[in-house]
């Protein structure tokens, strides 16, 4: 098998985890500024990687993309949680994993408009990002005032980011060029500090971090940073053209999702109880054999 398929899949499998742990964390109302900043925080776990790099300072190319990712990067995340604060995280979800496939592959051609690919693999985008948007549909689905703008611009931010990590890691060694986006990240999230309404969000003991979330949210970006790593591993290996069958793979995170759901909702339903029924079971199925599908076509 394909050696950043087994990788990105890996990855999806992490940011399942990671999304379960946002659900519990998020079952209230989040403060958007607070989260960006741990989220931010947690990129000094990069210094990990200082052993096994050859420490040096971006090329002056890569160093441009690099300050833009991790702007971009923070908004993307910014305007996530503030969509959540708002609206159900789940339904949030839902709209980025059906469109965030649609602005990478847009965006893949305006950057690398050469690129193309093959027929095969254009039907495996088709199926991949079809099945994504059926497993990730929930009932009653409504979207209220604003709904739309606020998703698709968080769904937008995380595909530009998408695209300009590939061209990093086109100028860059891999865990050099994450080394120095996360630094970045993080250098910029700490201007948060500089606010005296960020400040209280953070550091309020009634603000976004108690002892119930403490170690949830330290377990949900242990998962999420493993899935961002395993994800920007995926993006240094495929092809530019594989970009948008990449992004489209989000279902299979949604299976997993799915599965630990129905798990937890058997064995703990104290911690997460969510009603599982034939119609739904059956609509996930149906997403699930057309997701095969759309691999069986990468991988055959």
């Amino acid at each position: 098998m394909i050696l950043w398929l087994l990788v990105i899949i890996l990855s999806y499998f992490f940011f399942a985890l990671s999304s379960l742990g946002d659900k519990l964390i998020l079952s209230g109302s989040p403060k958007p500024r607070a989260y960006t900043f741990y989220v931010g925080l947690f990129g000094l776990s990069v210094i990990l990687f200082i052993p096994f790099i050859k420490f040096a300072l971006p090329c002056k190319e890569a160093m441009f993309w690099i300050i833009l990712e991790a702007i971009i990067y923070l908004l993307a995340i910014y305007a996530m949680f503030s969509a959540v604060k708002k609206f159900e995280v789940s339904k949030v979800a839902t709209t980025m994993g059906a469109t965030m496939p649609i602005f990478v592959f847009v965006l893949t051609w305006l950057f690398w408009s050469g690129q193309t690919m093959s027929k095969a693999n254009l039907l495996a985008f088709v199926l991949l990002l079809l099945g994504g948007i059926i497993i990730s549909i929930e009932k009653n689905f409504k979207a209220a005032d604003g709904y739309l703008k606020m998703t698709l611009l968080t769904s937008f931010l995380f595909s530009v980011d998408y695209v300009l990590t590939k061209i990093i890691f086109n100028a860059e060694e891999f865990l050099l060029g994450l080394f120095w986006m996360r630094i970045f990240a993080l250098l910029l999230v700490l201007l948060f500090l500089f606010s005296k309404t960020a400040r209280k969000e953070i550091f309020s003991a009634k603000g976004f971090l108690n002892k119930k979330t403490a170690t949830t949210l330290v377990a949900t970006q242990s998962a999420g940073g493993l899935a961002n790593f395993f994800q920007a591993f995926a993006i240094s290996l495929a092809p530019v053209a594989m970009l948008p069958i990449l992004n489209s793979l989000r279902g299979v995170q949604y299976i997993f999702l799915f599965i630990l759901t129905v798990l937890f909702s058997i064995f703990l339903p104290k911690i997460l109880k969510e009603d599982i029924s034939k119609k739904i079971i059956l609509q996930k199925t149906a997403a699930i054999l057309i997701i095969a599908a759309g691999l069986a076509l990468l991988v055959f």
